[in-house]
C-alpha cells in the first residue's frame, strides 16, 4: 500500500513538473497529443471505452456536456464576463482552435494523464474521496503556468481548474468511461471558446 501511495504522489508531482518545465508545449496541440499517447501506451489505465462501458460515458457526458454549455452560454448575459471574454487573447485560427488544438492537444493528454492515468491510481492507493482530491489539486496547479502565459488570475484558474478536475473525475468513476470527461471536458472547453468568439464579433460588428 505504501508503494502504491507512494507512485501516485510521484505521478502527481510529475505530471505538475512537467507543466513547468515545458509550458509551451502544451499549447502545440500535435507533441501534446503524442505526450498523452505515449502516456497511455506507457501506464495501459483502462479507459472504458467499449461496451457496455463506453454507452454509460457516452450518456453521461452528453448530459453533463449539456449543462454545461448551457451554463457557459447563461454567462454570456454577465456584464463582468462579457468583458472578460471581450478582453481574451484569442488565437488567430479559430477553427483549428476548435477542431485540433482543443480535442487533441488538450482533452486527450490531460484526460489520460488526470483521469486515466493519475485518478485511477490516486483512487486505488488512497480511496476514492482522497485519491479525487489528489487529483483535483494537481489538475488545478497544472494550470499554473497557462495562467501565467495567458495574463489570467493564477489563483482564480487554479481554483475553477481545480473543482472541474474533481467533476471529471466523479463522472470518470461514475460511468466507469474515460468518454464521459473527455465530452465534459471538450463542452467546456469548446463552448468557452464559442462564447468569447461570440462576443468579440459582436464587438466588432457594433463599432
Amino acid at each position: 500500500m505504501r508503494a502504491t501511495k507512494f507512485r501516485a504522489a510521484a505521478v502527481a508531482v510529475a505530471l505538475v513538473g512537467w507543466s513547468f518545465v515545458a509550458p509551451r508545449v502544451r499549447f502545440h496541440p500535435i507533441p501534446n497529443a503524442a505526450l498523452g499517447t505515449a502516456l497511455y501506451a506507457a501506464a495501459r489505465p483502462p479507459l472504458g471505452l467499449r461496451p457496455p462501458a463506453v454507452w454509460s460515458g457516452l450518456r453521461h457526458g452528453l448530459a453533463a456536456g449539456a449543462v454545461i454549455a448551457l451554463g457557459v452560454a447563461a454567462t454570456t448575459a454577465v456584464p463582468s464576463m462579457r468583458r472578460g471574454m471581450a478582453a481574451r487573447d484569442l488565437p488567430p485560427h479559430p477553427v483549428r482552435w476548435m477542431l485540433l488544438d482543443i480535442p487533441l492537444g488538450t482533452v486527450w493528454p490531460e484526460e489520460v494523464a488526470y483521469r486515466a492515468t493519475l485518478g485511477i491510481t490516486a483512487e486505488s492507493a488512497f480511496q476514492p474521496p482522497a485519491g479525487r482530491l489528489l487529483q483535483a489539486v494537481a489538475f488545478g496547479l497544472w494550470h499554473i503556468m497557462d495562467a501565467r502565459i495567458t495574463r489570467n488570475p493564477v489563483l482564480g484558474t487554479v481554483l475553477v481548474t481545480g473543482v472541474g478536475g474533481w467533476a471529471f473525475g466523479w463522472l470518470h468513476a461514475r460511468s466507469g468511461s474515460l468518454l464521459a470527461p473527455m465530452l465534459a471536458h471538450l463542452a467546456t472547453n469548446e463552448a468557452a471558446a464559442l462564447a468569447a468568439l461570440a462576443v468579440q464579433r459582436r464587438l466588432k460588428s457594433s463599432t
